[in-house]
C-alpha cells in the first residue's frame, strides 16, 4: 500500500506551529501575578493569625517553621514565569527523547516504502499498466500475454483488452491509495488534536497558576498546589506518550510493509488482500487509540485531583 508521506509531513509540521503558539502565549502566565499577590497577602495574614492565635490562647510556644510556608509560596508566585520555565526545562528531555524514537521509526517506514515502490516498479504489472511514460506498454503486454498483433482486428481487440487491463490496475491502485491517504490524514489529525488540546490545557494552567498558588495558602486548600503540579505534569506528558504510541504504530506498519514487499517480490504484483485490509483496520484502531493517551498518562502521573469527598475530609482534619 502506497502512502503519501507528504501529507503526514505537512500535518506533522503543524505541531511546530503549536509550539510557537505556546511560546507566544506562555508569556501571559505573569499577567495575574499582581492579583495573585493580593490574594496571597490576605491569605498569609489569615494563615499566620490562626497559627499564632491558637498557641497563644493555649499558652504554648509558637512554631516558627510552619509560618514560613506562605512566604515560600509568595516567592513562587512572584517568580512564577521562572517556575514554569524550570518545569518545562526539566520535562522537555522527555519530549525530545520520545520524538527521536518516533522519528527513527518514521525514517524506517520511509526506507521500506521506497523499497516497496522500487519492487513494484520492477514488477510486470506496473511496467505494463504504468511504465516510464505513465500510459503503459502495449507491445510488452502483447508479448507477455501471447496476444501478438496479427491483423487490424486483432490489433484493435488487443488495444481494447490492454486498456481494460490497464484501467483495472490503475483503479485498484487508486482505491488503495485514496483509502490509505484518507486514513493516514485522520491518523495524523488525531495526533495533532491531542497536541492542540495539550497546548491549550498547559496555557490555561500556566495563566491561572499564580491564583492557584495563592488560594492554596488558605486552610483546606493546600491540596490545590499539589493538584496543579500533578495536572501540569500529566498534560505535559501527553506528547511523549503520543510519540511512543506513534513509534509503536510505525513499528507495526514496518512489518506490514515488509509483508507487502515479500508479496511483490514473490508474485510480481500486490493485490488488495488481507494484508491491506488489516492495515486499514489497524489505522482505524490507531486513530481511536490516540484518544486514550490522556487516560494512559494517568498511569504515570495522576492528574485527577483529590475529589470532593476527600477535600471535605481534608478540611475536617485541618480543623
Amino acid at each position: 500500500m502506497v502512502i503519501n508521506l507528504d501529507i503526514a509531513t505537512d500535518i506533522g509540521s503543524l505541531q511546530q506551529v503549536l509550539q510557537q503558539v505556546y511560546k507566544a502565549m506562555i508569556v501571559h502566565c505573569g499577567d495575574l501575578i499582581t492579583i495573585a499577590q493580593a490574594v496571597a497577602g490576605f491569605a498569609t495574614l489569615w494563615y499566620i493569625a490562626v497559627r499564632v492565635w491558637e498557641p497563644i490562647a493555649r499558652a504554648e510556644p509558637v512554631q516558627l517553621y510552619p509560618l514560613l510556608r506562605p512566604f515560600g509560596i509568595g516567592i513562587a508566585i512572584l517568580l512564577f514565569p521562572g517556575v514554569i520555565a524550570m518545569i518545562n526545562g526539566v520535562m522537555e528531555p522527555t519530549v525530545d527523547g520520545t520524538r527521536k524514537i518516533a522519528d527513527d521509526s518514521n525514517k524506517a517506514v520511509s526506507v521500506l516504502l521506497q523499497q516497496r515502490q522500487e519492487a513494484l516498479q520492477n514488477s510486470d504489472d506496473w511496467q505494463l499498466s504504468v511504465g516510464s511514460t505513465g500510459s503503459g506498454d502495449l507491445d510488452k503486454w502483447e508479448a507477455l500475454s501471447g496476444e501478438a498483433d496479427s491483423g487490424a482486428l486483432s490489433g484493435l481487440s488487443n488495444r481494447v483488452r490492454f486498456e481494460m487491463a490497464k484501467n483495472a490496475y490503475n483503479s485498484r491502485s487508486s482505491i488503495r491509495l485514496w483509502l490509505s491517504e484518507i486514513l493516514q490524514v485522520l491518523f495524523e489529525a488525531a495526533a495533532l488534536c491531542i497536541d492542540t488540546v495539550r497546548i491549550f490545557y498547559m496555557i490555561i494552567l500556566a495563566v491561572f497558576g499564580p491564583l492557584a498558588f495563592a488560594f492554596c495558602i488558605f486552610d483546606g486548600f493546600g491540596h490545590i498546589i499539589r493538584d496543579w503540579f500533578a495536572r501540569y505534569l500529566n498534560v505535559f506528558l501527553w506528547l511523549p506518550v503520543a510519540n511512543i504510541f506513534g513509534a509503536l504504530i510505525s513499528a507495526i506498519q514496518q512489518e506490514m510493509i515488509k509483508l507487502d514487499i515479500a508479496q511483490v517480490n514473490a508474485t510480481g504484483h500486490t493485490s488488495f488482500g488481507p494484508t491491506d485490509t488489516a492495515y486499514l483496520v489497524f489505522l482505524i484502531l490507531a486513530i481511536t487509540g490516540y484518544f486514550t493517551v490522556p487516560y494512559l498518562t494517568n498511569y504515570i502521573i495522576s492528574g485527577g485531583g483529590i475529589g470532593v469527598r476527600r477535600a471535605i475530609r481534608y478540611i475536617g482534619i485541618q480543623h
